[in-house]
């Protein structure tokens, strides 16, 4: 019995690894990336929950990311405790006016000393817009 479920297990979870969609070109394509947390996933585009968490394909224009970003911090002044460790589910919301079409941009987020950084950024790496509002639950 085990076999069999194991293989069902095995079959649902290869199913969210699928490839990416291709890139619309009339569309601007948000990549997502952290060096620091265990999750980011794109969460709400303009307050409406996204179906894929790995990327954001938005119109041209005016538009509000949110995105989910889990990480585990240590307790403590600067974070600096080495035995405990906690985690934080953190809703970060970039707010951007200008995306356009064609245009590759990436949102960046980490934290350091258990303070969180996010950033929108363009194809040459300038910093386009930073985190509006962070929420945070244990």
């Amino acid at each position: 019995m085990r076999v069999p479920l194991s293989i069902i297990a095995l079959s649902l979870l290869a199913g969210c690894a699928g490839p990416l969609p291709a890139v619309d070109p009339q569309q601007a394509w948000v990549d997502l990336h952290t060096f620091t947390g265990k999750t980011l996933m794109a969460d709400k585009l303009d307050g409406v929950r996204t179906e894929d968490g790995r990327y954001f394909q938005v119109t041209p224009g005016k538009h509000k990311l949110e995105v989910r970003y889990d990480y585990e911090y240590a307790p403590g002044g600067l974070g600096l405790s080495m035995d405990i460790y906690n985690e934080l589910t953190c809703y970060v919301t970039i707010n951007y006016d200008h995306f356009e079409a064609g245009h590759r941009y990436r949102l960046d987020v980490r934290h350091i000393a258990n303070s969180i950084d996010a950033q929108l950024r363009d194809e040459q790496r300038r910093v386009l817009a930073e985190e509006g509002q962070i929420f945070c639950i244990p």
